[in-house]
């Protein structure tokens, strides 16, 4: 059955041959409606077990605490079904939109089979891995044969930079900030279309959660499943490589007054108030735990504030164990694990505005959620959930 839809999308794909792949993530797990369910139960009624390693992306349903959320019980449980369904592949579940943080994190060069956009994204880029956009259903056909279609983004020849992004004057205190990146990700995204974009002048070492930022709003704003970071990422070193030798499409020159409409076009509010912070789109990070901890230590949210952290269950037990859970949960911080807000119906009740320090969630909320959105820093978002109303500090925005 796998075999017989890989083979007809390969077709479709315009590929002359399959290849082998070494691991896969994913997306499928997420329920979304009976079809989706009804395939997987499919596959696993008939015994379909991986060929290869594979890691499952976020789950429709927080499966220890989705009593806690506003979640139908026949919802809950039909989407339990899929989890159950796709763990039984033999699949490794780390219910994650972040796999590439995880011990399974694929190697450069390493061909895979990955769903979920980010993700995609970040094991392209950063990583070097090599995988094509896999859409939910083909991503485990793909895991259950251990072949993929031998096309786009598999291939060293389609790997080279399209679309040259040349950052001028940003100033060296804003490229050093969290705050950029998801800005940065979703003009990228908007300004790349099919094209793979190079970006060029960035000083610092972006760290995993700024790249990761970037993957996660350009792939959500636009269609941009691999990015070359000249002298960061591991196939730009220079801009001759990032472009295997041949000339930019186009050249776009972005300085901090195009960052700053980037930034304005992620707020679709122009009200004071906030209704809810969320954050971890893609999921929290070990790290990310550790900087909220420290920004709430000591301080309570707003009782008409609701705030939502999104993770893994592995990384919100690293958190616990070391110590970083507790401040944040003390400040009124719920956690929801293995899922997210835009996968499982459990918005809170009035819910207008939210806030977040996410690219993504902000791209993405005012359609899946119908709510308003605000986007701010980490920091930001802690002020305005103490305050009750939008906080930002503009001043690293600033000429």
């Amino acid at each position: 059955m796998a075999m017989s839809i890989l083979s007809r999308m390969a077709r479709v794909y315009g590929a002359s041959e399959l290849m082998d792949i070494t691991g896969a993530h994913i997306d499928s797990t997420i329920f979304v409606g009976d079809a989706g369910l009804e395939f997987a139960e499919r596959l696993a009624k008939h015994g379909a077990k991986v060929a290869v390693p594979s890691t499952l992306n976020v789950s429709g349903l927080d499966e220890l605490h989705w009593r806690e959320w506003n979640v139908p019980a026949e919802w809950a449980e039909k989407a339990h079904r899929q989890m159950k369904a796709y763990q039984s592949m033999g699949t490794t579940t780390t219910w994650t939109c972040a796999p590439y943080q995880t011990e399974y994190a694929p190697t450069f060069g390493q061909q895979i089979a990955w769903g979920e956009s980010n993700a995609i994204a970040y094991a392209n880029s950063v990583l070097g891995a090599r995988t094509e956009r896999y859409p939910d259903l083909l991503d485990i056909c793909a895991a259950i044969t251990g072949r993929v279609p031998a096309v786009g983004l598999h291939l060293t020849e389609n790997r080279a930079g399209q679309l040259l992004v040349s950052l001028r004057d940003v100033p060296q205190a804003l490229q050093e900030a969290d705050e950029l990146y998801p800005v940065l990700g979703y003009l990228i995204g908007r300004i790349s279309n099919d094209r793979i974009p190079v970006i060029d002048g960035l000083s610092p070492q972006p760290s995993e959660d700024q790249f990761k930022a970037v993957g996660a709003a350009a792939a959500s704003s636009g269609n941009v499943a691999l990015f070359h970071v000249v002298g960061h990422t591991p196939e730009a070193s220079t801009l001759e490589e990032a472009f295997h030798g041949k000339q930019p499409l186009e050249t776009i020159e972005v300085d901090l007054a195009r960052l700053r409409e980037a930034r304005a076009a992620l707020a679709t509010s122009a009200d004071a108030r906030v209704d809810l912070v969320v954050l971890g789109s893609p999921h929290f990070s070990f790290e990310e735990f550790n900087k909220l901890a420290k920004l709430v230590s000591g301080k309570k949210r707003h009782p008409d504030v609701e705030i939502i952290v999104t993770t893994s269950r592995a990384m919100r037990a690293l958190a616990e164990a070391n110590g970083s859970l507790a401040p944040i949960e003390a400040f009124g911080a719920r956690i929801m694990v293995d899922t997210c807000v835009l996968a499982m119906p459990s918005l809170p009740d009035g819910v207008r505005v939210l806030m977040t320090n996410s690219g993504k969630y902000a791209y993405y909320s005012p359609g899946l959620l119908g709510t308003d959105v605000v986007y701010g820093s980490l920091a930001d978002c802690v002020s305005s959930a103490v305050a009750g109303s939008v906080e930002r500090d503009d001043s690293l925005w600033m000429d």
